[in-house]
């Protein structure tokens, strides 16, 4: 049989990766942390995200004081790039280091080009996780792997991003959540929901109802872990209706996880798939209308076609 891998979108074992996944998701805490620490306070928490650029995730520009710096996972030259508004600069390279030291080593970077920032050291999102500066556990960088994640969080944000165009209500940008690890893109009814009572490691009951506060549809992916161990797109919806889970979703291998309560569709079949985007929007498109559909969303006031280059949607 013809190999129909698109080269767009790299094999992902998790198997092969999960050391360097684990670390990276510490590393990405910690700057994600110190963005969170320097941001003024954004609805549903989009203040912290980090996002994907053409060299890996950044967080955007952090402000400090009259000055602006901006951190960087470079995935291509794999160095934490940090960069000042007055021209200060410091470039740490990416390879395998303690959870520890990379905690260390960023601090007395950011104290040194002036701009050093305190974070809470307790990891979110991870049960019984070490606090940074005491972690030498995790340890572990393949650059291989490190830039194959980043190449299917480049090919997925296009996706996102296309995705959201098809959208008239509030819709938040696509985004990277350093806490569960995923790159993630949500739209809301417009409704309240009922007050949230879940819970998350090192999370605030507060943070996670602020989160919750609206009916939503989120959609993303994640590279393995947080329940799975293999890497997938989800779909979920909050309040879950009735119905939702039994709905009828595409492509083929796509299917509702009871132990995590959403819609999955493996990585590997996307991957695969003869046309990845297409097999991509198709999981996107049903997921949401398993959610507007059987919570009675305002369909007609929220959709509209999805946007095209240069073309100003009608009114």
């Amino acid at each position: 049989m013809p190999d129909r891998t698109s080269p767009l979108w790299p094999e992902l074992n998790y198997d092969a990766w999960q050391d360097t996944r684990a670390t990276l998701q510490l590393w990405t805490q910690i700057v994600g942390k110190v963005r969170l620490m320097q941001t003024p306070w954004l609805n549903h928490s989009w203040h912290v995200p980090l996002y994907v650029n053409s060299n890996g995730l950044t967080t955007s520009p952090i402000p400090h004081g009259s000055r602006t710096f901006e951190m960087q996972f470079d995935f291509i030259d794999h160095v934490l790039d940090i960069t000042v508004s007055d021209g200060g600069r410091r470039r740490l390279p990416l390879q395998p280091r303690s959870v520890a030291d990379f905690y260390a080593e960023v601090m007395a970077a950011l104290t040194d080009l002036g701009v050093g920032v305190s974070i809470n050291q307790k990891p979110c999102e991870i049960a019984g996780a070490t606090p940074f500066s005491q972690d030498r556990m995790h340890a572990a960088y393949d650059p291989d792997y490190a830039r194959r994640f980043w190449q299917v969080l480049l090919q997925t944000d296009r996706v996102l991003k296309n995705f959201r165009t098809g959208f008239l209500g509030k819709c938040s940008p696509v985004h990277f959540f350093w806490g569960s690890f995923d790159l993630a893109v949500t739209r809301f009814s417009g409704r309240r929901a009922p007050p949230f009572t879940g819970t998350a490691p090192g999370v605030a009951p507060e943070v996670m109802r602020e989160a919750y506060s609206h009916e939503v549809s989120s959609a993303g992916f994640w590279p393995g872990g947080n329940g799975t161990d293999f890497p997938a797109f989800y779909s979920y919806t909050y309040p879950a209706p009735a119905g939702f889970r039994e709905f009828a979703v595409q492509p083929m291998g796509a299917f509702f996880s009871e132990p995590l309560g959403e819609f999955l569709l493996p990585y590997e079949i996307v991957r695969t798939a003869a046309d990845p985007q297409a097999a991509l929007l198709a999981f996107l498109q049903s997921t949401y209308e398993a959610a507007a559909v059987t919570a009675n969303w305002d369909r007609a006031a929220l959709e509209c076609p999805r946007g095209l280059v240069c073309v100003p949607r009608s009114t």
